[in-house]
């Protein structure tokens, strides 16, 4: 990347952070209601994770990418899956204080020992090769450039244990940037872009992803379509 692109980048996520953290409340008034297409598709991830039919797999550790305020995924991995480690990123900090007021009663609460909240850019996140068994990312790598969803496809593959699972929704058209300088509010610049359906899914099967899934499927929110996946490493 070159050192222009790169602080385009970085503008971009200054930016749809300052928006994210002043729409919060009402962002998540917005979409909560509407969360029929996550739970779908996650549900579809974790069946074929399976994770009751293996025994080495009893304590999993989950990534969830783009958490916003931990509901409702966030919260249904650490309620279906009392021994998993649940580790939710978010750029927006507003949302990561949210979320842990969402999930976490008090120091004592149980959660809080397997609850990990992460703000800042996906794109900066490190873990460990075969670490993680199951990666979710919804509406949020669409926030990132282009070139950006390339590399960190790459990375999750690499962060996936082998059988593990990755699931996601990602632009059903091409589009280099898509900004609008209004979204729910005033204040709420946004951007997001995607290489389409199948640049997308050849993306995937290049950095050693198995699609399982690829639906292309109208929001439930505002009708917008959207390439869902689930997919293995």
């Amino acid at each position: 990347m070159t050192s222009e692109a790169a602080a385009m980048s970085e503008n971009i996520k200054d930016r749809l952070k300052a928006s994210y953290d002043a729409v919060a409340s009402t962002y998540n008034e917005w979409t909560i209601p509407h969360s029929q297409q996550r739970i779908k598709y996650l549900d579809k991830a974790l069946e074929y994770l399976d994770l009751k039919s293996d025994p080495e797999k009893k304590s999993p550790t989950f990534l969830e990418l783009g958490c916003g305020c931990g509901l409702p995924i966030t919260k249904k991995l650490l309620e279906t899956h009392p021994s998993a480690k649940v580790i939710a990123n978010d750029l927006s900090t507003t949302q990561i204080s949210i979320a842990k007021e969402n999930l976490i009663s008090g120091p004592e609460d149980e959660v809080a020992k397997r609850l990990e909240l992460i703000p800042g850019d996906m794109s900066a996140l490190t873990f460990p090769n075969e670490s993680l068994d199951l990666v979710v990312a919804f509406y949020s790598i669409i926030h990132l450039p282009r070139v950006e969803q390339t590399a960190l496809l790459g990375r999750i593959a690499q962060w996936l244990k082998p059988g593990g699972y990755f699931v996601a929704n990602f632009s059903a058209e091409e589009a280099e940037a898509i900004v609008m300088d209004k979204w729910l509010e005033d204040k709420d610049w946004m951007f997001w872009s995607g290489w389409g359906q199948a640049k997308t899914l050849e993306t995937m099967k290049e950095a050693g992803l198995e699609v399982r899934v690829a639906s292309v499927d109208k929001d439930v929110v505002d009708g917008v379509s959207f390439l869902w996946t689930v997919a293995n490493r």
